[in-house]
């Protein structure tokens, strides 16, 4: 463990399992205080929370649906209040609802609709809330995805869509709180071994593999190693920039 965030406060979105999960980790390893949010998974929740406690940092889970905008502010609230202080946001929570064409006449729309609001609507609103509180100084990170910006398979349109609608909100945002010192950049994994990829992970066929130079997977420990480096002081003058970690992927 370092002592390079000590004394920060970080809150990543979905943390509870997968990337998310990783994060924290990887943030209380370099001495941050974490908060996590979590939809329904308490145990899972709760788990991760012990394990940050026992690297010696401070940790909490909060009960926050992102799809729920009301939501942001209280959960936003809820980390003020246990820790003082917010210096690190990593917007992380999101679904994939992947795998129809547009013109599939079973297209769950309804679902797809709900992928929006928690992709799109309410990482805004969580950033919105975490603006007003966030210290000079400060540091946003959104996890986007590859797909945001290129799309090498079919049945991925409207996630790719909420993807690169992030991309376009960090680039404004980061506009917006410059004259802070708060950077704000976007970290666009290809594909990991996390839950929501895992069946898509399992089925990619030697063509799309082929499409990475390195050819395999992200890991965990790669993009959490990003995040890290972007919280961090070394961070301190990138700013709206989007962050490929995709095995060189091009198309």
């Amino acid at each position: 463990m370092s002592d390079t965030l000590k004394g920060k406060v970080a809150l990543i979105t979905g943390g509870s399992r997968g990337l998310g999960a990783a994060a924290a980790e990887a943030l209380a390893d370099q001495g941050a205080d974490v908060a996590i949010s979590y939809v329904a998974s308490a145990e899972k929740a709760e788990a991760v929370v012990e394990k940050l406690k026992a690297k010696g940092v401070r940790a909490i889970a909060i009960q926050s649906d992102q799809a729920d905008t009301a939501g942001a502010k209280p959960l936003v609230d809820k980390v003020m209040q246990y820790f003082g202080k917010l210096d690190i946001l990593v917007n992380n929570a999101a679904i994939a609802v992947q795998g129809k064409t547009v013109d599939d006449p079973d297209l769950d729309t309804v679902n797809l609709d709900r992928q929006w609001q928690v992709n799109v609507m309410g990482v805004v609103a969580t950033t919105r809330a975490a603006a007003q509180v966030l210290t000079d100084g400060g540091r946003i990170i959104f996890i986007g995805s590859l797909l945001g910006s290129r799309v090498p398979f079919t049945g991925v349109a409207d996630y790719s869509g909420t993807k690169a609608a992030l991309a376009g909100y960090a680039r404004g945002v980061a506009r917006d709180l410059g004259g802070r010192n708060i950077t704000v950049n976007i970290v666009q994994p290809g594909i990991m071994p996390t839950d929501m990829a895992a069946e898509a992970a399992d089925k990619l066929p030697d063509a799309v593999m082929d499409l990475h130079p390195i050819r395999r997977i992200a890991t965990l420990e790669e993009v959490s190693a990003t995040i890290c480096f972007l919280a961090g002081p070394h961070g301190g003058y990138i700013t709206g920039g989007i962050i490929d970690i995709s095995g060189g992927l091009q198309v």
